[in-house]
Formats: C-alpha cells, sequence, structure tokens
C-alpha cells in the first residue's frame, strides 16, 4: 500500500506560512507518530486522511521549513485495536515522537493516562472524548476541533432552526456500537431536556455492514430526523438503509464522516442528505493549491491525486496545519521542541483558521478544543454545499458538560 511506501521513507516536514523564519542552535529532527487503522475500520477514511496529513508536511518541507528544523511523520497501522496502539505508541515514542494522532476513539481513549504521563501529545481531531477538551484534567491531549459532542450540538441546533423549533419533535440516533458510537449520547440527553425534544438510540454492531435490525426499529419509531453515527463503509450502509426503511434523504444528518467516497457508494439517492464538517472541501484554498503546485504536481504526493480537496484529505491537512503552528509558537521560544513545549505552542494558537480551510480557532490552557466551531454542509449530488455558517452550537451547555465530565475523570485518576 501507498501509505506504507511512505511510512518507510518517513514524512518530513517544517514550517513557514503564518510568521518568520524560526531558528534554534542547532537544527533538530522532530518526529510526530500518525499511527492509526488502515486496515480495520476506517480503511478509505484514514487513507484520505493521513494522504492529507503527510502530503502537507511535504508542502512544507518544500517551502523551507522551521528555521532548518525537520519533522519526521511516523506512519503505522493499528487496525483500530487499543493494544496495537498502545504498542505502537511505545515503540514511536522510543523512536522520539512527542506527538501522536491515532484517528480512532478506542485507541486513543488507551492512551490518555500514559500520555499524560510521558508529557506527549496527543491530537484527537473530530475523534476522541468529548471532555478532553478540558485542558485543566487532559494536559496533553488536545481535540483541536469540534469534538463529537460539539458536532451533535450543531445537527441539533440546525434543526432547530430550520424546523422552527424542537419542542415535541422525535429525532433517532443510528450508531455504531463502539466507544465512538456511543460519544454523543450524553450531550444528545443534555439537549433534549433543555429543548424539550425525544430522542432514541438505535446501535448496530461494528463494522457496519448489516444494519437492517436497527433501520426497521427506526422505521416504526418514524421519527423526524435521523442523525447517523458511524464511519468508514457503515456510512453508505446507513444511507441506503435509511431510504429503504422510509426515510427521506432531506431528513437525514451524520457526523463529520460521511464524505464523496460514501456519496459515490451511495448513488443518486444521497442528494440532500447533511452532514457536519469541521473543514471545508474542494481545492480552492490557498493551501490546497499549493500542495497542488508543489506536491502533487512534481509528484512528490502520498496517494492517489483524485484524493486531494476531498473531506478526509482537507481534514487531513487541517490537523497538521495546526499541528505545525504549534510547533512554530513551540519553537519560537528557544530550545528543543519537546511535549512540554509543543503544548505550550498549542496553547498560544489564536484565530488560527490554515488560510480559511477551517473555523478560527482559539486554543488556551483550559480549552483544548478550540471554541467548537462546524457548520453543517449539503450533498448535492456533485458536492458538498455549506448550508449554514461556521458557528459553535449551545458553547455554555457543551461546555458545562465537558467540565462535568472532566471532573469525573480527574477524581477518578
Amino acid at each position: 500500500m501507498n501509505w506504507m511506501r511512505k511510512a518507510a521513507l518517513s514524512s518530513v516536514l517544517a514550517l513557514g506560512l503564518t510568521a518568520g523564519p524560526v531558528t534554534t542552535a542547532m537544527a533538530e529532527e522532530i518526529k510526530f507518530g500518525l499511527l492509526q487503522d488502515f486496515t480495520a475500520v476506517y480503511t478509505f477514511v484514514t487513507g484520505q486522511y493521513n494522504q492529507g496529513q503527510q502530503d502537507y508536511l511535504t508542502l512544507i518541507n518544500e517551502e523551507g521549513g522551521i528555521g532548518g528544523n525537520t519533522f519526521t511523520a511516523i506512519v503505522r497501522d493499528t487496525g483500530n485495536q487499543p493494544q496495537r496502539g498502545i504498542e505502537a505508541y511505545n515503540r514511536a515514542k522510543e523512536e522520539g515522537a512527542i506527538l501522536f494522532d491515532f484517528l480512532s476513539t478506542p485507541v486513543s481513549a488507551a492512551i490518555l493516562d500514559q500520555a499524560n504521563a510521558d508529557n506527549r501529545i496527543v491530537i484527537t481531531p473530530a475523534h476522541g472524548r468529548g471532555d478532553a477538551s478540558d485542558g485543566s484534567v487532559f494536559l496533553y491531549i488536545f481535540p483541536m476541533m469540534a469534538t463529537y459532542w460539539a458536532q451533535a450540538a450543531n445537527l441539533i441546533d440546525y434543526i432547530k432552526t430550520h424546523d422552527g423549533g424542537l419542542e415535541g419533535k422525535k429525532i433517532a440516533i443510528v450508531h455504531i456500537d463502539s466507544p465512538f458510537g456511543r460519544e454523543p449520547l450524553p450531550i444528545l440527553d443534555a439537549l433534549a431536556e433543555q429543548e424539550k425534544f425525544e430522542y432514541r438510540a438505535f446501535p448496530y454492531a461494528s463494522p457496519g455492514n448489516e444494519q437492517s435490525a436497527a433501520w426497521s426499529e427506526v422505521r416504526r419509531y418514524r421519527p423526524d430526523h435521523v442523525l447517523i453515527w458511524g464511519a468508514g463503509g457503515g456510512q453508505a450502509v446507513s444511507v441506503r438503509t435509511a431510504i429503504q426503511n422510509g426515510v427521506r434523504p432531506e431528513q437525514i444528518l451524520s457526523v463529520i464522516w460521511l464524505a464523496e467516497t460514501d456519496a459515490a457508494n451511495v448513488g443518486p439517492m444521497m442528494k440532500g442528505v447533511k452532514r457536519f464538517e469541521a473543514t471545508a472541501s474542494g481545492t480552492d484554498h490557498p493551501i490546497i493549491q499549493r500542495i497542488q503546485e508543489k506536491v502533487i504536481t512534481p509528484g512528490k504526493g502520498s496517494g492517489d491525486a483524485a484524493n486531494v480537496g476531498t473531506s478526509y484529505y482537507n481534514l487531513g491537512v487541517a490537523t497538521m496545519a495546526v499541528s505545525v503552528e504549534a510547533a512554530r509558537l513551540g519553537l519560537e521560544a528557544g530550545g528543543p521542541l519537546t511535549g512540554e513545549t509543543l503544548k505550550a505552542g498549542f496553547e498560544q494558537i489564536a484565530g488560527y483558521d490554515a488560510e480559511g480551510l477551517m473555523p478560527a480557532i482559539t486554543i488556551t490552557g483550559a480549552d483544548h478544543q478550540g471554541g467548537g466551531a462546524g457548520r453543517v454542509s449539503q450533498w448535492d449530488g456533485a458536492a458538498w454545499v455549506p448550508v449554514s455558517d461556521w458557528h459553535a452550537a449551545y458553547p455554555e451547555l457543551v461546555r458545562a458538560e465537558i467540565e462535568e465530565s472532566a471532573a469525573k475523570y480527574g477524581a477518578g485518576n
């Protein structure tokens, strides 16, 4: 596989985007561990996401780096298995990695305590625990984008805005039966109580290839709207089976993990389905255009050029853009970049939007999510079209849930 080839060669990155050059007394190799699921549940999701990460790092290297400092991406497969993730983490840590991205809620959850003890950064963009946004408890964990709690709030807010209210409405959530799939349920409990709507959860077994039993129950429930909460091939199954059970596409709203590949798998019936998004798709963005010019055209890309500009690819680009910005800020203090100085760099990020690729985020010692903004987009048959503005929905309610859950976690550890 191409990602394996790239893992063997490693990806080199450095930064020179938003400020002048940062210099240190001696150039160093700074390692990021991108230890993800390429073979089990998320497959093509991870492939496109990781391709965007690697291509961004190559772009930064091509643009001159951070005062001679280079960054190496260690890319390995965890198969979405916590034990494999722990083993990959320990191996990469021994090799000097100071930042990790597992793109897996189960694996990230298994690493949290160890990463905090090791002073290693774990980024959990668009995955992981919602309460990890509380930087006073999860010192080295950075969701850095809207968590699943913020995503659920944003989708519910969209329904409220476009339905003229939520009271008396029935909402179903059809989700993979895993920590990831169950992650939005606490915030839905709180929102249902506040907004006086009814909701029911309908789980299905991983990886989601068979969902007919869950959707038969949804048909009997007769909801006004349906949230689908899965990833990988199971998402296309959700959309197809929903429509086969009488749910109109316009009634379906997805977690962030629904993209162009899913639309191709579903076909024309996908038109009208909505989803949450944390980054813009398409190639009409400065960073993506530079990747095309300096990475893809010269043949230095890490995968299929057709993936450039897709939702998962752009999301991967954004994760590394934020991480590299944190590295730049951390290096400005002088000396080598460590877990501690990289943490300080993340907590200095203010109003950063990756040149318009994502909503502006501000990360502080208290808020490692960066504000939790996002928007809803709709598949028009050819592309994802935004149908709301970038914003954070129910921020006070979401923050209260974060602090309450984080306090319980902290008290038990």
